[in-house]
């Protein structure tokens, strides 16, 4: 089988220990294409949990032919969300204390880029980011945006609520096809890497289809699986993957396909930089070949000169259409 192949070629990844009390596999489920329902696919990568080394499980990702859809099946099990999302996660923490200049910059990048999404908005605009983590976007929302916009944020982890409400900020602990809010509500919704984490895409575009005011707009933000760092690390170490809480990845074209079943229109899709899949993709190498520590913690989020190199190397991939990154806004029809 493909699978069997490609562990063969790679070998498990032992350059890294497992999380004490965390030897046992996780509960896996077998899954379907979430556009095309079907089990019609192929295994492109075999991979572990590299960075946090959650459980000793090896992951297939399969790359669906009929839409180009890449996902992971099997995947963990809902109850198995809190151990592989541990409390060090940095979506919980991502704050200047940790993460230094690293932070600063990204802070006034997005910062730059949901403005830039927010053109147009009404002075009374309701604002909603879902799956928030620890309200780092929110926090950018009350910093840089007008004070008379109503931004609230909802997400399916408890320590990442937590961490929002220890900083003040109203955020409701739910998934958004729970989520005690108003139908046709919001005037923009933001999915900044989230929609890959989801278990079902599809129902989670047509919750925030019935949020959104008629006319209203979805933001998607989310990993780019058309990319020369995708096609130079698919078999294994692709930072994207971030094995085994990424479970749906998208291209250009399967995302269209997602607005489409959805019953949205693609306002727009494009690309935008990012350092990230580029630097993990490296460390998840190094991992796997034993590489020294010292080494190994040049390549993270914490590592300003690394995440400056790759990303003026995506730069340049920028300017052909193929950053990291896909943005894509999606509009609920009038």
């Amino acid at each position: 089988m493909v699978i069997d192949t490609l562990q063969q070629e790679k070998g498990p990844a032992a350059g890294a220990r497992h999380r004490s009390g965390n030897a046992d596999p996780l509960a896996l489920t077998h899954q379907l294409c979430c556009l095309c329902q079907r089990n019609d696919a192929e295994a492109i990568a075999v991979g572990e949990d590299f960075e946090y080394r959650t459980s000793p499980d090896t992951f297939a990702a399969l790359n669906c032919r009929r839409c180009g859809l890449v996902y992971l099946s099997p995947r963990p099990a809902m109850s198995a969300l809190e151990r592989i999302y541990p409390p060090d996660y940095h979506a919980f923490q991502f704050s200047a204390e940790q993460f230094g200049l690293a932070y600063w910059v990204r802070s006034w990048l997005e910062a730059r880029r949901l403005l830039q999404c927010c053109e147009g908005l009404p002075d009374d605009a309701r604002i909603l980011d879902i799956g928030c983590g620890d309200g780092f976007h929110i926090k950018l929302f009350q910093r840089y945006g007008r004070p008379s916009w109503n931004v609230l944020g909802i997400d399916a982890s408890e320590k990442a609520v937590a961490a929002a409400r220890k900083s003040g900020l109203v955020v409701q602990h739910a998934d958004v096809q729970t989520a005690a809010l108003p139908h046709e509500s919001f005037d923009l919704i933001f999915l900044i890497a989230t929609i890959e984490h989801v278990e079902d895409p599809v129902d989670v575009l047509l919750s925030v289809r019935k949020l959104l005011k008629p006319g209203g707009r979805v933001v998607i933000v989310t990993d780019n699986t058309g990319t020369a760092d995708f096609r130079l690390f698919s078999r294994r170490h692709w930072g994207g993957y971030h094995f085994p809480r990424h479970w749906n990845l998208f291209n250009e074209s399967s995302l269209r396909q997602l607005a489409a079943i959805s019953s949205m229109q693609v306002t727009r899709i494009e690309t935008i930089v990012s350092p990230v899949n580029w630097v993990y993709s490296i460390r998840n190498w190094l991992v796997d070949r034993h590489a020294p520590n010292w080494l190994i913690e040049q390549f993270s989020l914490k590592t300003p000169i690394t995440l400056g190199a790759f990303t003026v190397i995506n730069n340049l991939f920028q300017l052909i259409g193929k950053g990291a990154l896909l943005r894509a806004t999606f509009t609920r029809p009038q």
